[in-house]
């Protein structure tokens, strides 16, 4: 089955182009069917990047699927034209009284910053609390898995000595999970942060389960045990060139950076990037579309009775 996205939205073609399946919304209209509702708040500074990543990966599945995105319209985005966004995405007083089988919120540059410092942060915290009752499954990517383990359990973020940046292998803890299901024992995963969370906080919070870990770098995927909030610190969304255009970024801008480690061939830089977690993308996204699909309510007013 098709995504449906908003007319118009410039990555559409490149989609088209990689056989990825749209539908236009009048066509989308007379089918008989009643679709998954996604809302994608994407915080990330090169949005048309985000997007194309993040559709890539929810376009392979045979649901039918509307995506919809969202911006914070109290932070002035310094990559993106205003004009851009108030025509392909929401902000929250649009959106505030429709109901999403699912929210994805991306990660962000901000990590040098306390949550509270964070120009937007009252407004990501309204829609934070918007969520639990006008979104059945939340799926937080790196900094924003930080902030909503903030948020919901008081788990706070701790500066790392340097940058983890690279690729690396991390264990699948519980094989039978359906989040987890198509998975190898071991896996790899890009990071690219430079902050974690308090490990020995989350062992302390049941309600938390820890699907993968590192035995140094620590966990990768969280779940909460009602399965309807996945944490992902890693970015498996990420293109094979994410982390090298981020490399070259930073040494452009003279900050003090290692290179991306199991990474490059050989690490040479000059070598095209080993592409290893492009098959775990793709199972991770369509289990947690499956499990939402086999979930959500059919009716989405009903959300209001889950508040978690």
């Amino acid at each position: 089955m098709p995504i449906k996205i908003v007319e118009g939205l410039p990555v559409a073609e490149h989609l088209r182009s990689e056989r990825v399946s749209l539908i236009e919304t009048g066509r989308a209209l007379t089918q008989d069917i009643r679709p998954l509702k996604i809302l994608i708040l994407n915080l990330m500074p090169k949005k048309e990047e985000t997007e194309l990543q993040l559709l890539r990966l929810l376009g392979n599945t045979p649901l039918q699927i509307d995506v919809d995105f969202m911006y914070m319209n109290s932070h002035l985005s310094k990559n993106t034209p205003k004009s851009y966004l108030q025509k392909y995405y929401y902000h929250y007083d649009e959106i505030k009284n429709e109901r999403f089988d699912g929210l994805i919120i991306t990660g962000a540059p901000v990590e040098h910053l306390e949550f509270s410092e964070v120009d937007y942060s009252k407004e990501l915290n309204q829609v934070m609390k918007w969520s639990e009752t006008h979104v059945f499954s939340r799926f937080y990517i790196c900094w924003a898995a930080q902030y909503a383990l903030n948020y919901y359990f008081d788990i706070e973020k701790i500066p790392l000595s340097e940058k983890l940046f690279g690729i690396f292998q991390y264990k699948n803890n519980i094989p039978s999970h359906k989040m987890l299901r198509g998975f190898d024992e071991y896996y790899h995963v890009p990071q690219s942060r430079h902050t974690r969370v308090d490990y020995e906080r989350i062992e302390k919070i049941p309600e938390l389960i820890k699907l993968t870990e590192h035995p140094e770098y620590g966990p990768d995927i969280l779940i909460t045990q009602d399965q309807r909030d996945i944490f992902v610190f890693g970015h498996l969304e990420y293109d094979r060139n994410t982390l090298n255009n981020e490399y070259q970024r930073d040494l452009a801008r003279g900050d003090d950076i290692q290179m991306p480690k199991n990474y490059f061939p050989t690490n040479d830089p000059t070598e095209r990037p080993i592409f290893n977690w492009k098959s775990h993308a793709y199972i991770l996204y369509n289990n947690w579309l499956n499990q939402t699909y086999q979930n959500t309510p059919y009716d989405l007013d009903e959300l209001v009775t889950l508040k978690r």
